[in-house]
């Protein structure tokens, strides 16, 4: 293999493409010292502050995504697409990369066509059980296709897939009894009562803050059981108004987790969206878990990813449509059955792939070479 390679890894959008691309560098950077890594990702976006806290150069794209209600944003987006991808070629024949590495989100696009069409090896990064149309096409003039999920032949070339499981956060792991402890403490927690894990990805979710507004108005807080709930940025003040008005002596409150896996080590059960990588890291915590979708994603990936894992019993489900009604009813049946909670921590445990990362970073080094 060449001295000094040089690798460009692009995506973002949401801490689900992020922290698994800023995994897979990490991983890159162990097994080849010298490698020279840049991450492209969508200017105004999460990455742009998370990837160069991890010590890694970034350059943002104009680019952005089709709203899905009617907004004059989108009669910006063909101009933001072409310059999106203006802007990749230059920094392409700049950097000048030895392969190029898409992880989803709305830079991997640009990035991932302007490379492919300049002559650079690309790897995608598919972290979904189905797959999107963007990947579909760009399969066609991808090298490596890495999957996360059985039965992806349907989507891509069967001889491009490598079932290698999806990156998580390196210090996530199975939960024992001291790690347990330590994460209700760092929550202010009570050490020794059931505790249900509240999480709506990186950027919150209407629909459980709902839930959980509507859980500490009819009493909540008289539950055998403490809640850490994450309720996102986005809707942090009107959450804060919310808990000055009510009392919620048993929930601790946050706009973002900074140590998810205190967090997970801390809950009995975890409720959350069903994002690929979300998923994984619940794999490795080995987490009995409720899976809410979100309903607004492209091809209603979500449902699929979660519905992989009920049909292997190692899951529950609860429709977003029907969680207002239907989720804490879950929540409270399942924090009392112990016999569920041990059969769903075996099954979705037995899903883990905790060397995801190491193994697309070989796949990647294998492509330089």
């Amino acid at each position: 293999m060449k001295s000094n390679p040089k690798i460009i890894i692009s995506g973002g959008g949401t801490g689900g493409h992020i922290f698994p691309a800023i995994s897979i560098a990490a991983s890159i950077r162990k097994a080849c010292p010298d490698a020279e890594l840049l991450f492209v990702g969508a200017a105004g976006k999460m990455e742009m502050e998370k990837v160069p806290a991890a010590g890694y150069k970034i350059i943002g794209l104009p680019v952005a995504g089709l709203r899905r209600s009617l907004s004059p944003s989108n009669l910006l987006l063909p101009f933001k697409v072409l310059s999106s991808l203006r802007k990749a070629r230059k920094i392409i024949r700049d950097f000048k990369p030895d392969v190029a590495v898409g992880v989803g989100g709305y830079a991997s696009a640009p990035l991932l066509w302007a490379a492919s069409s300049m002559g650079i090896p690309c790897l995608i990064q598919e972290q979904n059980s189905y797959a999107g149309l963007t990947n579909r096409i760009l399969s066609r003039r991808a090298k490596r296709i890495c999957t996360a999920y059985e039965g992806m032949e349907k989507f891509f070339p069967e001889q491009k897939i490598i079932l290698t499981g999806n990156p998580i956060r390196g210090e996530i792991g199975k939960t024992t009894p001291e790690s347990r402890k330590e994460g209700r403490e760092f929550y202010g927690l009570d050490t020794e009562k059931e505790t249900v894990f509240v999480v709506g990805g990186s950027l919150g979710c209407r629909t459980l803050n709902e839930v959980m507004k509507t859980f500490i108005e009819n009493g909540g807080d008289r539950k055998p059981f403490q809640v850490i709930w994450q309720c996102g940025k986005i809707y942090k003040e009107e959450i804060d108004r919310f808990l000055a008005c009510h009392k919620a002596s048993n929930v601790f409150c946050t706009d973002f987790i900074k140590r998810m896996d205190l967090a997970y080590a801390a809950s009995d059960i975890v409720v959350s969206r069903a994002g690929a990588g979300t998923i994984s890291e619940l794999c490795c915590a080995g987490k009995a878990t409720i899976f809410v979708p979100s309903p607004m994603v492209a091809e209603d990936h979500q449902t699929h990813n979660a519905m992989a894992l009920v049909k292997k019993d190692a899951a529950v489900m609860v429709r977003d449509a029907e969680a207002r009604e239907k989720l804490m009813e879950a929540v409270e049946n399942l924090v009392s059955d112990g016999e569920k909670i041990a059969s769903l921590e075996r099954n979705i445990l037995g899903l883990a792939k905790a060397d995801a990362a190491e193994r697309i970073a070989d796949e990647v080094i294998k492509l330089i070479k």
